[in-house]
């Protein structure tokens, strides 16, 4: 790597130190709450017996970004101890009946995407080879190689079942698989239009004879066959193929998401089809309707969960060819889906939901989807998209509090930041995620309710770890896409002195500007003993490649592809441009040589 070397002293500005408290505080919040909420064997204090197919992803997203914090520059013993956590809660979900060969044994692929988000962060912040085989491993239950869980159809190129896991496609849903969901379930429209005895605009899913029928619907038309959720699925064959470089699960992705592309230009108003049958007929089972699947158009969540997966598979696609025109794919979605959008208020609302009687649930376009494949991408176009959302000047300058489920709740902001609109941002989100840490351990320290009354959500909501503001500023990139999606950063810090991810004692870093082919930051020094060395790497699996960099305003010079140098003096500091070429090399996960 090549070194650059800062010249330049200063006080450390607001946003450093709040950047190294928050970390700092994170840091000291971790083992309270394991100590709170987990046995010596790791697992959680919690009840004895869980029914249903729901559950272990829950688990598993207790401590889902714990990974990407050691990769951020958290504690020095959190990986050991989140390998340790992820081995407690497949223990414990393995004895509840969810979990079998290390994997749920059937559910879709939401769930597994939220679950699995834990796997793919163990495989960013080390070199684990048990982590690597169990990812190889799961890969090949959906891609067709393990005979055991035959969930992929080779001839149709799709999945046999939008509910499978290490068991194989489950195309029969029993009373226990849903018994958890019922009371949730009882608030939602029914799944369809024609269920006898079910005509409002919920079906009440506690009583039974109506649980009953409904079950039996969604066992004759939606459990058989393959739905747009199931690309999630890309992102494990995706991550395989990070760790291994096998061939076959490079062409497992592009294959599917060719399918997928397929149906979609074969759709008549080219909006993605949410239902194929198990002959690769879309709307075999739903007497011809292209809408109406599991998770799909009709479902309460809608255009989120066709539009997710579709977004998720395209990244995945561009990570492993380097083709930014797999993006071609959800951003004509979100084209088509905003011309059948109206007016109101002086908001544009876009229908969610395709039920028989046509388009519905009219509200405004989520900026989540536009913003990330615009980072994403670079391309004008979808930045030109962004200029159409009405709430854009008034709404996305707020700082919220809390984190939300994913921890990705300030895309908006941070993006209006990059353009230079919000200056303050660094402080602010840094001061309101450093309160959400506080709020949460309040939480643990006053908890006095039974276990036995906690709900699957519980350690989520209580999660202290927050990685939002620390991958923006540090690493020039979201929270990965929630429900499943990899992580896509421009930058990865590294600590040479110690040989592990993230950023050195002391140091911090803002990027404050990204282009198609740089990306500019400070990096600071808040330490006033010791000199510090930061490597930077492109990249979060090194798919890109640095080119050249400017130190402090000056001139750019060529530097080498792999990473970057920096050593800094006490109160050091300088501002960095780096030049890069993105999607420029093969994704790995292997880490660089810091020495």
């Amino acid at each position: 790597m090549d070194t650059v070397v800062a010249t330049r002293t200063a006080p450390p500005p607001a946003w450093a130190l709040r950047q190294r408290h928050l970390i700092a505080a994170i840091d000291d919040a971790i083992p309270v709450f394991q100590s709170r909420y987990t046995r010596a064997d790791g697992t959680f204090v919690w009840r004895q017996e869980w029914p249903g197919m729901d559950g272990s992803d829950d688990g598993y997203e207790a401590y889902g970004n714990w990974p990407l914090h050691y990769l951020l520059g958290g504690r020095a013993d959190l990986l050991d101890r989140s390998r340790f956590l992820w081995d407690a809660v497949t223990r414990q979900f393995t004895a509840y009946g969810q979990i079998w060969r290390e994997f749920d044994a059937y559910y879709d692929w939401m769930h597994h995407g939220e679950s699995s988000l834990f796997l793919y962060h163990l495989g960013l912040a080390g070199e684990d080879p048990l982590i690597r085989a169990r990812t190889v491993r799961f890969a090949d239950m959906a891609t067709g190689n393990d005979p055991d869980a035959p969930n992929w159809d080779p001839k149709h190129r799709m999945m046999r079942s939008p509910i499978n896991g290490s068991r194989g496609p489950r195309h029969v849903n029993t009373a226990e698989d849903w018994s958890t969901h019922r009371e949730v379930l009882a608030h939602y429209p029914p799944p369809f239009d024609d269920i006898p005895g079910v005509d409002g605009p919920t079906a009440d899913w506690n009583d039974d004879a109506v649980f009953s029928r409904i079950l039996d619907f969604l066992n004759r038309r939606m459990m058989t066959g393959d739905v747009p959720l199931n690309l999630t699925a890309t992102s494990l064959a995706t991550q395989a193929y990070a760790m291994t470089g096998e061939e076959r699960f490079r062409t497992w992705v592009l294959d599917y998401l060719g399918a997928w592309a397929e149906r979609i230009a074969a759709a008549p108003d080219g909006l993605c089809p949410d239902n194929v049958d198990e002959h690769g007929v879309v709307g075999g089972r739903m007497d011809g309707k292209w809408w109406g699947g599991y998770y799909g158009w009709r479902w309460p969540h809608g255009l989120m969960t066709v539009l997710q997966p579709l977004c998720i598979a395209a990244m995945n696609a561009v990570l492993l060819t380097g083709d930014l025109s797999w993006c071609d794919i959800p951003r004509g979605q979100i084209e088509r889906i905003a011309a059948l959008g109206r007016t109101v208020d002086g908001a544009l609302h876009v229908p969610h939901r395709r039920t028989d009687s046509g388009w519905t649930a009219y509200r405004p376009l989520a900026p989540e989807f536009a913003l990330q494949l615009a980072l994403f991408t670079q391309d004008r176009r979808d930045f030109e998209r962004l200029a159409t959302f009405p709430e854009r000047v008034s709404g996305w300058t707020h700082v919220a509090p809390g984190r939300g489920k994913g921890d990705d709740i300030h895309i908006a902001p941070w993006f209006r930041y990059l353009e230079g609109d919000v200056p303050d941002y660094p402080e602010r989100i840094l001061e309101a995620q450093l309160a959400e840490v506080a709020r949460r351990m309040e939480l643990v320290a006053n908890e006095t309710s039974d276990p036995e009354t906690w709900d699957v959500h519980h350690w989520q909501d209580r999660n202290p770890v927050h990685t939002e503001a620390l991958l923006q500023l540090v690493c020039g990139g979201p929270q990965a896409i929630y429900h499943g999606g990899l992580q896509h950063l421009r930058l990865r810090p590294w600590d040479p002195e110690a040989g592990r991810p993230g950023l050195p004692p002391d140091i911090a870093v803002r990027v404050h500007a990204l282009d198609e082919n740089s990306v500019s930051l400070d990096i600071v020094h808040t330490g006033a003993v010791h000199a510090r060395r930061i490597a930077l790497t492109p990249g979060a699996y090194h798919e890109h490649a640095f080119t050249d960099v400017s130190v402090d305003g000056g001139p750019p010079r060529p530097i080498g592809a792999e990473g970057l140098n920096v050593e800094l003096a006490p109160i050091g500091a300088v501002a960095l441009r780096i030049g890069m070429r993105r999607f420029a090399r093969r994704p790995t996960t292997t880490p660089p040589t810091l020495r």
